[in-house]
């Protein structure tokens, strides 16, 4: 049999492989199992259910997105930079449309993601636009089956100046979070929960292991993510799902403080609880 990529078609997590048994995202305590058991789908399957979008965002930024939702449905953020493009997580499918657009916008130079929730369809911009360096924190190499690592990290990795993965581990042992001081934005992995009305504007925030589990993070994970973020200053979070201005420094280490006053919990605490705090 072939090497092809294959997607699960419960959580859209992409391997390249003979013909998968189990999908390591799907068995992994943070997700369910799929109820009526292992479906995997072939590029082909994939590309003839979705339809690609983008946006342009302020800042140089471009978000990609399909549609409808497909598994963990996550973002692909394109950062624009006259020096070469850095992408950061991915969109679940790259239409060739979407490929096209990237293309128009200079490709990729530096590629990576926060985890593997993140990931999408990574495997596809590598493949077609073959960046300088795609980046992922070394605990997370074992979810990297559909795409080459061509540089693993410990703590930290400086793509350029102003552009930072930092690893802060906690959700996934090997996630990282992109700092951009340039733009002021924290591309924060699943670190941060936004919850989000229909009309996009952010409402609550919260912190976890697993959302969908309500598993907490240790009093010692949330410390590392507070002494990690708590150097850095942001005024905007982007997580795989959402574009979220106005969630600054102070608002992310207050969430950590509320989670290390009181015993571990899955709290959406609401923004303007939050702002009148401060």
């Amino acid at each position: 049999m072939p090497l092809i990529p294959w997607a699960c078609a419960h959580c859209g997590f992409w391997q390249k492989h003979f013909e998968p048994r189990g999908c390591p995202v799907c068995e992994d305590t943070r997700n369910d199992l799929p109820a009526d058991g292992w479906h995997f789908l072939r590029e082909a399957e994939v590309a003839e259910k979705l339809t690609g979008s983008w946006r342009r965002l302020d800042r140089d930024m471009v978000a990609f997105t399909t549609a409808p939702p497909f598994g963990l449905n996550g973002t692909g953020w394109l950062l624009l930079h006259p020096d070469g493009n850095t992408a950061f997580e991915a969109a679940p499918y790259y239409t060739p449309e979407m490929l096209e657009e990237i293309r128009r916008l200079g490709g990729i130079r530096f590629l990576a993601a926060s985890h593997c929730h993140g990931y999408g369809a990574l495997w596809q911009l590598q493949d077609v636009f073959q960046p300088e360096v795609t980046a992922i924190q070394k605990d997370d190499l074992r979810m990297t089956k559909a795409f080459r690592v061509t540089w693993p990290y410990d703590e930290a990795l400086e793509l350029r100046p102003g552009q930072r993965l930092l690893h802060v581990g906690g959700h996934y042992e090997g996630q990282a979070v992109l700092h951009d001081s340039n733009r002021k934005i924290l591309f924060c992995g699943d670190a941060f929960k936004v919850d989000q009305d229909e009309s996009g504007h952010s409402t609550a925030i919260s912190t976890h292991k697993a959302f969908h589990k309500d598993i907490p993070l240790s009093p010692a994970e949330v410390r590392h993510y507070r002494k990690v973020i708590g150097g850095l200053r942001f005024d905007t979070v982007c997580t795989p799902f959402e574009h979220a201005p106005g969630i600054t420094t102070e608002i992310a280490l207050a969430v950590l403080d509320d989670q290390l006053r009181g015993p571990p919990g899955v709290r959406h605490i609401p923004l303007d609880q939050l702002r009148e705090a401060r």
